[in-house]
């Protein structure tokens, strides 16, 4: 079964590029047959002179990204995107949701809707769809939510999964908060998942973990579609008996999105080092999950500066609070193990009732899923994709920080030309505080 991905701005195409990159190298290192070509048939398909075409259609309202990303792809000589797969115009969206949503989404809705159904119809079963967007920005933000609503329409019962990154939080748009929080209370109505990324966290990686000195987009993006990559590449599951499993999105979101409430899922990958530090690092994997362990339940998005303090509560010693360093309760969690000795690690840790919520029980909570083969580079690696309260504190910001500009109104007559209310950004606001409230009471 295939997945299509849909590429929305400027990040959107540019973290897209780099993850097909990631799972089309991947797919190629010399591996067994039966990984590459579960890989490929999930996101590639092949021309007739055998050249791995990538599941992808590009969107942008400037044609400046979408041509970068085109050309790094066919440059890299192993896979390429669609002669016409891609749509951009010369306007852009000037970073606001509603020019996005309301003018631009609308009037290229045919032009974008025809290019995912032709790309639909050579999958010869559709499994999901991706969007890659971010919430910050105008295109990525109100065209890529504008367009994940047209999907939900045209296939309702496929798995539609949003991968969105967070911006910075000292911004780099003085309106994203705004921004964030439209994207945000729509994709909850219209996903069934909705994956993160914070920049803030894959800029700290990179400077402690990578130790890249002069950071850029390009650094941050690699990072993010290393972690996209070791999700979403072939694995067994407990119940595949030894079969790499057909839906990827579909496990994905059985596995983590059980209730309409909680679909914000985080996700954190150990080991990340240099390239030229790989060859001289050996792991386990019990020192492997027990530091990603201890990194989940302190909601440490990194291995560098893990708080070892912190322990799992009785139930009856639970508080509940938005500020205190406390513990972080999951709903569910899928643990991916890739690499050497795979079926030897010891995952009984992660299935702790006291990590979870009272009312799921650890068993339904927790799933894992296992693949022999290395994962981009790395022997032994592990990735963890949480549903948790990891994303509360953000959150939390993002809504508070947009409220106090909403509060004396700034900005918003910029909002309300393109067609958004008042009313609307009350709604987005009431629902985004409903979803606060749920984690907040995990």
């Amino acid at each position: 079964m295939s997945v299509v991905t849909v590429q929305l701005g400027q990040c959107g195409n540019q973290v897209g590029q780099e993850l097909f990159d990631v799972l089309c190298s991947d797919a190629q290192e010399g591996q067994r047959k039966t990984y590459s070509s579960a890989s490929r048939e999930r996101f590639f398909h092949q021309t007739t002179h055998g050249d791995s075409v990538a599941r992808a259609v590009l969107i942008d309202m400037e044609p400046k990204v979408i041509n970068q990303s085109l050309t790094k792809a066919a440059k890299s000589g192993r896979w390429k995107y669609g002669d016409a797969s891609y749509f951009s115009q010369k306007q852009g969206s000037g970073n606001n949701w509603a020019n996005g949503y309301c003018v631009h989404g609308p009037r290229h809705r045919e032009a974008v809707e025809e290019l995912v159904r032709r790309e639909v119809e050579r999958c010869d079963s559709l499994a999901g769809l991706m969007a890659i967007m971010s919430v910050a920005g105008g295109t990525g933000s109100g065209v890529g939510t504008y367009v994940t609503q047209c999907l939900r329409d045209i296939y309702p019962k496929s798995f539609i999964l949003n991968h969105l990154t967070w911006p910075y939080g000292t911004g780099e748009v003085i309106v994203q908060n705004y921004n964030s929080v439209l994207t945000l209370a729509h994709l909850y109505q219209l996903s069934d998942a909705i994956l993160v990324h914070e920049n803030d966290t894959v800029h700290r990686i990179c400077s402690q973990l990578l130790n890249i000195k002069h950071i850029s987009f390009n650094d941050v993006n690699r990072v993010i579609a290393h972690q996209l990559g070791s999700v979403l590449q072939p694995a067994l599951t407990a119940d595949s008996n030894g079969v790499y499993s057909r839906n990827p999105l579909g496990e994905l979101v059985s596995s983590l999105a059980c209730h309409p409430e909680y679909k914000l899922l985080s996700v954190c990958t150990i080991p990340q080092m240099p390239s030229s530090s790989i060859a001289y690092s050996t792991f386990s994997w019990p020192g492997l999950l027990k530091h990603l362990r201890q990194m989940l339940i302190s909601n440490a998005k990194m291995e560098e500066g893990i708080d070892w303090q912190v322990r799992p509560l009785a139930g009856s010693e639970r508080t509940r609070s938005i500020t205190a360093p406390s513990f972080n309760t999951s709903l569910a969690n899928l643990l991916i193990l890739r690499g050497k000795d795979v079926y030897s690690a010891e995952t009984g840790g992660f299935e702790d009732p006291a990590l979870y919520t009272s009312w799921l029980s650890s068993g339904e909570a927790f799933n894992s899923w296992k693949s022999p083969v290395p994962f981009n580079k790395y022997e032994k690696s592990a990735t963890l994709v949480s549903n948790s309260q990891a994303l509360l504190k953000p959150l939390d910001n993002m809504v508070g920080k947009a409220w106090n500009m909403f509060a004396s109104r700034a900005y918003i007559h910029q909002y309300t030309k393109f067609g958004i209310s008042e009313e609307d950004f009350l709604d987005s606001f009431t629902s985004l505080e409903q979803v606060i409230s749920s984690y907040s009471e995990l």
